[in-house]
């Protein structure tokens, strides 16, 4: 190592303290490679500060030494967008130390946490004071807050409370250059000018660290009633969400949709997950209804929509849930898609977004172009169908993902082929997931010139020595 980088661990632990300055190669292991494998960084420290001051004197501290700053929460993320990069001069800043709980308020329905917060933690402090925060993913139980607002994480509460931009009252965010944006503010209403909280919600870090939030609590759900629909098809599953919706309403709260080959590679590697239905059909849909109020019936009007959509040819099947045990074995078949997919291959995922009145033909037309152009590739699904976003997942067998160059040709022809689908359906290639260093490509490949233009302005006003993040979401020499 470096002298320059010596005096940089010096300085660091000055701030933090020694035992929270990581500078081992092994030891930073788990911090510089990303959740699925793919990416793998170097750095000259992993920081873990216990406050935003210090969060702040660190940031200051990299700005005069012109090192590269890479904020990383529960580094959950499927695109690269928390790992390094390969340059010698990167510091991960990690706010593990950040888990505070500031407050808690039941009358104005809102909960201010610290960044570092695991997002189970969220829902459980919460849950103590009779209140429901909504946000709910696979990963909840490791994530952290910090994390999902960068990503402006989604899940599967979306169709009722809208991803995470729409939880987000206030923000406390630490600049690129070590100012502190306090905008911790829990009001529901304020037009004092540019809603500037807006610009680092989505951001993956790329214009400043989120070191705390203020986030909107609700009512709890107190009855709930849970069902599992066999489809031979997308198409029917948009018909039975406009029933729903015209019989229940807002009690309608999630809506997940899955194809069989997404199923059945979950059945296959995830061993603590039992498939409690049988597989014969093309489509899986959970319907989950929810109410506030306490011993509402939700089974009933449930079951008559479930019915009438079987009468009319819409459903093959359904399986309404008789109890919480087995409403929760369903649902540990979606939140296990990541898990089984990891585990089943080679993975070329995406994000894709596209009108609720087209995802009919995004789903049977992307399929039917990666099948004829790979035809070795297993093409699996499954989305938040209620809210637009499918997620198109190739499976390669990883004895064919030897070459990283045949690799890499291989699955740029699978993401065009989805790319081009989902721009001619009238979408975005990424929902939830973000851009990160996996999708930096195919966002200036789609993305309109004026978009990119105004983004990169936006950054390098806030961040004009391109030391926040760098390399994520426009590439290399972002600013």
């Amino acid at each position: 190592m470096s002298d320059s980088f010596e005096d940089a661990l010096t300085g660091l632990a000055a701030i933090v303290g020694d035992k929270h300055v990581i500078a081992s190669a092994p030891d930073q292991e788990p911090y510089v490679v990303d959740w699925r494998g793919r990416y793998h960084g170097r750095a000259v420290a992993v920081v873990k500060p216990r406050s935003t001051a210090e969060v702040a004197a660190i940031v200051k501290y990299c700005g005069e030494k012109r090192l590269a700053i890479v904020p990383q929460g529960g580094n959950t993320g499927m695109c690269g967008a928390a790992t390094p990069d390969d340059r010698a001069g990167n510091v991960v800043i990690r706010l593990d130390r950040m888990r505070a709980v500031r407050d808690v308020s039941p009358l104005a329905n809102t909960i201010t946490v610290e960044a570092g917060c695991i997002l189970a933690e969220v829902q459980d402090a919460a849950k103590a004071v009779d209140r429901y925060f909504p946000l709910s993913l696979g990963a909840e139980g490791s994530c952290q807050i910090g994390g999902n607002i960068s990503t402006n994480a989604g899940g599967t509460a979306v169709l009722r409370y809208g991803p995470t931009r729409d939880l987000v009252l206030g923000l406390e965010v630490v600049l690129p250059d070590g100012r502190v944006f306090n905008g911790l503010r829990a009001l529901r209403k304020d037009s004092t000018g540019y809603a500037l909280k807006q610009l680092f919600i989505g951001a993956e870090g790329t214009l400043g660290i989120v070191t705390a939030a203020v986030l909107k609590l609700f009512a709890p759900p107190r009855s709930s009633a849970l069902a599992l629909l066999k489809l031979q098809g997308v198409e029917q599953a948009l018909e039975i969400m406009q029933r729903l919706r015209g019989a229940v309403g807002d009690r309608l709260g999630s809506l997940e949709i899955m194809s069989r080959s997404q199923i059945e590679a979950i059945a296959a590697t995830v061993p603590h997950v039992t498939v409690p239905f049988a597989l014969t059909t093309p489509w899986y849909l959970i319907v989950e209804l929810t109410d506030t109020l306490a011993g509402v019936d939700l089974n009933e009007p449930l079951a008559t929509v479930l019915a009438d959509a079987m009468e009319a040819g819409l459903a093959e099947d359904a399986i309404l849930a008789s109890n919480l045990s087995q409403a929760k074995a369903i649902w540990a078949v979606r939140h296990s898609v990541s898990e089984g997919n990891k585990r089943s291959g080679y993975v070329v995922s995406h994000d894709s977004v596209v009108p609720l009145e087209r995802q009919a033909a995004f789903v049977t037309n992307v399929e039917a172009r990666i099948k004829a152009a790979v035809p070795h590739a297993n093409v699996a699904m499954h989305g938040h169908i209620g809210d637009g976003n499918i997620h198109v997942v190739a499976l390669i067998d990883r004895a064919r993902c030897q070459d990283p160059d045949a690799t890499a040709r291989l699955v740029a022809e699978i993401n065009e082929i989805v790319d081009d689908e989902t721009a001619a359906q009238g979408g975005a290639i990424s929902a939830e997931h973000g851009i990160g260093i996996t999708n930096r490509g195919r966002l200036a490949r789609v993305a309109d010139p004026l978009d990119i233009e105004l983004m990169r302005g936006i950054k390098r006003l806030l961040d004009p020595n391109g030391l926040m993040n760098p390399g994520k979401i426009f590439g290399k020499g972002a600013t």
